[in-house]
């Protein structure tokens, strides 16, 4: 694969978190208005729980996600 190729699609991976992060959010009574980058926290994140980094126009929250269940929404800017 090209590396301009791999590069679009990790692009377009990483526009597909952050919509989906800042739905979420949304989905749950938080602002995010124009969701910038989700960054995921590997230090926090473990198998079956994903931690986020989400930076949106009004804030940046930490998103912790454990799969079926309600995220937790932080807000750490």
């Amino acid at each position: 694969m090209p590396l301009g190729r791999s590069r679009l699609i990790a692009r377009v991976v990483a526009e597909t978190v952050k919509d989906m992060l800042a739905a979420q959010v949304r989905s749950q009574g938080v602002v995010c208005d124009k969701p910038r980058q989700a960054i995921r926290d590997a230090k926090r994140s473990k198998p079956d729980h994903d931690v986020w980094i989400l930076t949106c126009e009004n804030a940046t929250y930490r998103v912790s996600r454990y799969p079926d269940l309600a995220a937790k929404i932080e807000r750490v800017r």
